[in-house]
């Protein structure tokens, strides 16, 4: 137990430092890209060991900080290691593992002509440490370096092969994310000179003493750049259109986990720096047209990676109706949740990806037939699809009746607006991921509006004889192993939420215990706290999750 905090110390900077110093030896190694691969895979095996461990110790011993160069707090850079940012860790570094290993498996297979591996693996590297650092940061200005250098990655990532759909799309999503990072940065400048810190536990303690107004002022910039980020309505209009375009492994591991670092921000500020409740109903209102705009827009579509990415969207809304609702089963709830989609996206955007391997296309109206063409890829399409869906016993419908019931439990008007709306959602999403079955799966392709298939045979979905490009697609053979694994390990992962819910769901306790308690991350920082918070409701934050 002595040895805890010196081992929690050793471990947390490596999250960031081993993937960016694997970066460094995958640019030394650009002429040999089996070196590059083998680095790149070991590097994150290693953030993954080192995550896990992370969570381990967090959830035994609470909350512990790191103070970069031995600079005490709030002077220098802070990392915080607690039962939320390590969860995070943990599952964004398992999906980056398989998605690295799914992408090395098609580049190996079919080649790397859309990816090279010279600047996709150092940069994929490069997004992985900063996710970690985001994760990890303890003051505003270290979590916009987070974002900076994953948005970076991210532009790269986006526009590799340098296809004019791409660049376009790339286009938007830099222009996008250009002006969330200007408005984060107005939002910096604003907390500083109102606050003269920039370190989460100090600006904790000295936003009390700040007058209302100006908290409200600040907390809305910062609302409206994570908000950007995390592609709450009205500011996700630029998400549909950018990750479509991208090679499957990119577009998975954009949908599944950078969209939740937003989340992860309106979460961690929300808790840490504004407590007090005063825009919870603009919380809610926002997560309620999220699920709902998202979810019709995904009705709508007709190519799978459209329609994924709306029902992206969607879901993002249940999580900001978790943080919005200030409860402890609420925290928990959007925490569960957050864990859940990611993995369960990322395996349908990876699925996806198969999908267009084998069959030469993702739109509805070419498709048909898989199921009979190829019952593994039919099996690993229904779990996620159903985990999203909400289906019991499976944790998409844990995490939603956890946030459902903590609305109910809120019991205001606006919250059981919200438990219609999440009940509408899940329902809409569960007949847009039927739909996308019986078209792709179900029905013969010979029925599709655009299959042109001249076989009735299982492999008649490889008979492409439509206009596009299918006339000159070679037989992509069987569903690559280095494809296949990482995909179907995303699918067991998904599901050890549900067959391990109890530990899970009490990790994500623990955490909303933590997020309702700030004392306790101010007291790991900084060594002391001053008055205990009050929430809105008049609650001292030591009736709830107290230590």
């Amino acid at each position: 137990m002595t040895l805890s905090p010196t081992i929690i110390g050793t471990l947390t900077p490596l999250p960031v430092v081993i993937p960016l110093l694997a970066a460094a030896l995958c640019l030394v190694l650009g002429r040999k890209p089996r070196a590059q691969r083998a680095v790149t895979i070991a590097a994150l095996v290693a953030v993954t060991a080192v995550s896990c461990v992370l969570l381990y110790l967090a959830d035994r011993d609470g909350t512990t900080a790191l103070q970069v160069g031995g600079w005490e707090a709030p002077m220098g850079i802070t990392l915080v290691v607690d039962r939320l940012s390590a969860l995070m860790l943990v599952v964004s570094s398992i999906v980056l593992l398989a998605v690295i290993v799914y992408a090395v498996g098609q580049g190996i297979r079919d080649g790397d002509a859309n990816q090279p591996v010279s600047i996709f693996l150092p940069t994929y590297l490069a997004l992985t440490a900063g996710v970690s650092n985001a994760f990890l940061a303890g003051d505003l200005f270290n979590l916009y370096v987070g974002f900076e250098v994953l948005l970076v990655a991210s532009f790269v990532l986006l526009t590799l092969g340098a296809s004019a759909e791409r660049v376009r799309a790339g286009v938007s999503y830099v222009m996008v994310s250009v002006v969330s990072s200007m408005i984060f940065l107005a939002g910096i400048a604003a907390t500083y000179a109102a606050t003269g810190t920039l370190n989460f536990a100090q600006l904790a303690l000295r936003f009390d003493d700040i007058p209302q107004g100006t908290r409200l002022a600040i907390f809305s910039i910062l609302l409206v750049a994570f908000g950007i980020k995390a592609a709450v309505f009205p500011l996700s209009a630029w998400l549909p259109d950018s990750y479509p375009t991208a090679p499957a492994p990119v577009t998975a591991v954009f949908a599944g986990l950078l969209t939740k670092v937003g989340v992860y921000a309106i979460m961690r500020t929300h808790t840490l720096l504004f407590p007090d409740g005063a825009m919870d109903n603009v919380l809610l209102v926002a997560g309620l047209l999220t699920m709902v705009i998202g979810i019709f827009g995904a009705i709508a579509q007709s190519e799978i990676k459209r329609l994924l990415s709306f029902t992206l969207v969607s879901h993002i809304g249940y999580m900001i109706f978790g943080v919005a609702l200030s409860t402890k089963a609420g925290l928990s709830g959007s925490v569960y949740y957050v864990a859940h989609h990611i993995l369960v996206q990322t395996t349908l955007f990876l699925v996806v990806g198969l999908i267009e391997r084998q069959a030469g296309s993702s739109s509805l109206r070419r498709l048909g037939g898989l199921a009979a063409a190829s019952p593994l890829l039919a099996v690993l399409f229904l779990v996620p699809a159903l985990n999203l869906g909400g289906i019991p016993p499976f944790s998409g419908f844990i995490g939603k009746v956890a946030l459902l019931q903590a609305g109910a439990d809120k019991a205001s008007s606006l919250a059981w607006i919200l438990v219609a709306g999440g009940t509408v959602t899940s329902l809409l999403t569960l007949y847009v991921v039927a739909r996308v079955w019986t078209k792709a799966f179900w029905r013969a392709r010979a029925d599709a509006p655009e299959g042109g298939v001249s076989d009735d045979s299982p492999t008649a979905l490889l008979d492409n004889a439509s206009d596009v490009d299918f006339d000159s697609r070679v037989d992509p053979g069987r569903m690559p192993v280095g494809m296949l694994v990482p995909t179907i390990g995303l699918v067991a992962v998904g599901l050890s939420l549900t067959v391990f819910a109890g530990p899970f769901i009490g990790i994500s306790d623990r955490a909303a215990e933590d997020l309702r308690d700030r004392n306790v991350y101010i007291t790991a920082v900084l060594g002391t706290v001053e008055d205990p918070v009050t929430y809105a409701d008049g609650r001292d934050a030591s009736e709830e999750g107290g230590r």
